[in-house]
């Protein structure tokens, strides 16, 4: 008999029970003897390494400070500007309605030889149709399939259709005035663009009015961000960023907070931990949860800031990445509007 198997059978006879179970051969015993030897000998070398490395390596967790923040924002005020293209589509469907419309009846609205009818025969033959802001065109002639204009040509562009149907009001009403020494004036709609577009004013909630402005805020230290405070103990997200709007921009503003849950996130890791000033707790960085709200009517206003904030701006999306850090505008990006 091999030496091996010898020594196999004194290591079952070892972990034997001291009663036999005559009713199970000698094989199936030295078998299951194997198997206690082998679950005893994995147990005691899994006990054996897992517990000191457990106690010698602990698992720490960071501590952040967690700060309530607002996008703060004030919608567009007009629509936005149109591209070539769509001026000139629009204004091609100005003229192909005076195509397909059925021609005006003059004689329903001026009886001949008064001094409206002359008055529309002048106008009819300066500019042959009855719309004042299609330019000069003859619905009914020969070349009427002749409707569209050239791209950036200036009669497609809102501002000069404004303007000739200003003008043609103004001769109308000086025609029919019995004062001629006084002209009368047209009241003309308000400009898109403002005097703060026209000196840079970026404080003002009156500039870009075709696109969405973001308040934002520069702190003691000179960097640019959005208003933003630690939460306070037992002070909800919500509670905490309504906080932080009348602690950093005043309460001289009308805002409406949006929803009950942030829209994004911002983290920031300290290059060394440092204890925090406050509760006195080594922190490793700052989680800043941000929640969106609108401004209704307003302006801020810092002289009474509890963040002893330097500066304010309305910015668009555009100007931001100006003032803030790449890694900052990474996080916030996504929950700026595009318009």
């Amino acid at each position: 008999m091999a030496t091996g198997t010898n020594g196999a059978r004194r290591a079952v006879s070892l972990l034997r029970p001291s009663r036999l179970d005559f009713g199970v051969c000698r094989s199936c015993q030295e078998t299951i003897g194997r198997r206690n030897y082998a679950s005893a000998a994995t147990s005691e070398s899994t006990t054996a390494s897992t517990t000191p490395s457990s106690s010698a390596f602990p698992v720490v967790s960071p501590v952040y400070t967690i700060n309530a923040g607002v996008v703060l924002s004030r919608p567009p005020q007009i629509t936005r500007d149109l591209e070539p293209f769509e001026k000139a589509y629009f204004f091609y469907q100005k003229r192909l309605n005076e195509r397909l419309a059925l021609p005006f009846t003059k004689y329903f609205y001026f009886k001949r030889g008064t001094p409206l009818d002359e008055d529309w025969k002048k106008k009819i033959q300066a500019r042959q149709t009855p719309a004042r802001d299609i330019g000069k065109y003859n619905a009914y002639a020969q070349d009427a399939w002749n409707d569209e204009l050239l791209l950036g040509a200036k009669e497609s562009d809102p501002e000069y259709q404004v303007e000739q149907l200003v003008l043609d009001a103004e001769s109308t009403a000086n025609a029919t005035s019995q004062d001629t020494s006084k002209k009368e004036e047209i009241p003309r709609p308000h400009p898109r663009v403002t005097e703060a577009d026209k000196k840079g004013d970026q404080k003002s909630l009156n500039r870009l009015l075709p696109r969405t402005l973001y308040l934002l805020v520069q702190s003691k230290d000179g960097y640019w961000k959005l208003p933003s405070t630690p939460i306070q103990t037992q002070e909800t997200l919500r509670e905490a960023a309504e906080r932080t709007l009348s602690q950093t921009a005043g309460v001289n503003m009308n805002t409406w907070m949006v929803g009950f849950h942030p829209a994004g996130h911002h983290v920031y890791n300290n290059r060394k931990p440092h204890a925090d000033k406050v509760t006195g707790a080594e922190s490793h960085g700052e989680k800043t949860f941000f929640m969106k709200s609108r401004i209704m009517a307003g302006q801020a206003d810092l002289s009474a800031s509890a963040e002893k904030l330097k500066d304010f701006k309305w910015l668009s999306k555009e100007e931001i990445p100006q003032f803030v850090t790449q890694q900052y505008y990474s996080y916030i990006k996504n929950m700026l509007a595009d318009r």
